[in-house]
């Protein structure tokens, strides 16, 4: 025989990681007494780290607290800007193009293609890095520090789910979208041997990254990456 019922009710942001049956919002659960509030969201498909302080019939409670029969849970969604202890990310192997977006804007960004999931945990935790990651799994993992899950499979949506939720400051040019090194002005004079002869011809001014020695100019993809840069800077001008 089933026990007490307790209901609870998904902000809209949240409805993606419900099961269908449940993409009402509302989805009613059994009382045992013993799972938490954020045990049964977390059973339900929505990882913690998407979730802000919740109520319990109207009053703020967190997600530690037990439900009784007949209590209606609001889960809300995590508040719009997240403050950070500080703008620095690692990305998981599938984000590689968002990757090199973050760093193009000066974000502070570690990824490698071969890093397995405890391995992302371990830099998450031991550079305080906020991981960013598509797999809910990866964000249910109690040892993780801090972790967030991008919305949309559109690298452009990726980017502007991101500085919409973090509004991370930027400084656009600065960092290696390779490496994420620092990148300095260099002389032409010293790398020009490396230069192939148009770009040596048309081009005057140029960078190097400080880390793995990578040399940038404005070419010909310059005016796609400046258009990345000028609607990542509206988006955060938008959301302070």
């Amino acid at each position: 025989m089933a026990g007490p019922e307790a209901e609870l009710r998904f902000a809209r942001e949240l409805l993606l990681f419900l099961a269908p049956r449940h993409r009402t919002g509302l989805a009613r659960v059994t009382c045992d007494g013993t799972s938490t509030l954020g045990h049964v969201i977390e059973s339900l498909g929505v990882p913690l780290p998407e979730v802000g302080e919740p109520r319990v019939d109207g009053k703020p409670a967190t997600t530690a607290c037990r439900l009784a029969g007949g209590q209606v849970a609001d889960v809300v969604a995590m508040p719009r800007p997240q403050p950070l202890p500080a703008p620095r990310f690692v990305l998981d192997v599938h984000l590689g193009t968002l990757a090199r977006r973050l760093r193009l804007l000066g974000i502070d960004v570690a990824y490698s293609n071969d890093r397995d999931d405890d391995a992302l945990i371990d830099q998450a935790n031991a550079e305080r890095r906020t991981l960013l990651t598509q797999d809910r799994g990866l964000l249910r993992r109690r040892r993780l520090w801090m972790g967030a899950y991008v919305r949309g499979s559109d690298p452009d949506d990726q980017l502007a789910d991101v500085l919409d939720r973090f509004v991370p400051p930027l400084a656009p040019w600065t960092l290696c979208t390779a490496c994420n090194g620092a990148l300095a002005p260099v002389p032409k004079a010293d790398i020009e041997q490396s230069l192939r002869p148009g770009t040596r011809r048309t081009h005057q001014e140029f960078a190097r990254c400080t880390a793995c020695g990578r040399v940038y100019w404005r070419g010909a993809h310059s005016a796609r990456l400046a258009a990345i840069v000028d609607r990542a800077t509206r988006i955060v001008n938008r959301a302070t």
